[in-house]
């Protein structure tokens, strides 16, 4: 892995990454919430990209990993800012979006603004939309109220929290309901066993999409994390789609 490195914003906030550079169009990997780049899929696709002597960016959010600030000041459009001013000072080319569960939500906003630099998008168990489907309408009235709520975690000992501020702010990014307009190759890998995300959103997705070069993966036994070997191996070969 290469050294971490970071990158101070307009206002001041200091988000973590690595970058190898390389041939190719640059992946650029966004992880899932409340989760970072040190993660098994990334860490496994920029060795790989390393390896190959292909260009890969992977980074913190702000207040993730080893980025700074305070996860409960974390918004789609926020990250999605970080992301973009990551690609516009670093990656010059192509741009290949590789999104987990929630950054495959972020991989849509992301994927507006680059628009023409778009190599391709990638989700792995995509969650656009998770504030609509994934609360239920207490949890979700209790957002809408300001209040910020708390689910168990399957990953760790201390539960999950949502944040009115991060609620708000992703009401105004939803995706699913209208058509979107981009038209890049899409790749989605989905595990019909996952718990979190249900497979039939990245069906959800793929009819929305505008583009006519999109191509759904099921794995019949994969959870949501789509972390061991077989899952790894399976989204590296979806990956070499795009470098041939």
């Amino acid at each position: 892995m290469s050294e971490i490195m970071h990158h101070t914003l307009y206002d001041g906030r200091r988000v973590a990454f690595r970058y190898t550079h390389g041939s190719g169009p640059c992946l650029v990997f966004l992880p899932g919430y409340m989760s970072d780049m040190s993660g098994s899929k990334a860490t496994a696709l920029f060795a790989e990209a390393q390896e190959k002597g292909r260009a890969c960016l992977l980074l913190d959010y702000s207040g993730c990993g080893q980025s700074a600030g305070d996860f409960a000041d974390g918004m789609l459009s926020r990250w999605r800012d970080e992301v973009q001013a990551l690609v516009a000072s670093y990656v010059s080319g192509p741009v290949l979006l590789v999104g987990s569960s929630m950054g495959g939500w972020l991989m849509l906003l992301v994927a507006e603004h680059l628009k023409d630099r778009l190599a391709g998008m990638i989700g792995i168990a995509p969650a656009p939309d998770f504030t609509r489907w994934g609360y239920g309408e207490e949890q979700r009235a209790a957002l809408a109220a300001g209040e910020t709520i708390t689910e168990p975690n399957p990953y760790g000992p201390e539960p999950t929290p949502t944040y009115a501020k991060f609620f708000a702010d992703a009401e105004c990014h939803l995706r699913l309901d209208s058509a979107i307009d981009l038209t890049c190759p899409v790749r989605l890998l989905h595990g019909k066993a996952d718990a979190d995300v249900p497979w039939e959103t990245s069906l959800r997705l793929k009819a929305v999409l505008r583009s006519d070069d999109i191509q759904v993966t099921l794995v019949e036994d994969g959870d949501h994390r789509l972390s061991r070997d077989s899952d790894i191996a399976a989204l590296k070969a979806i990956v070499a789609e795009f470098y041939r």
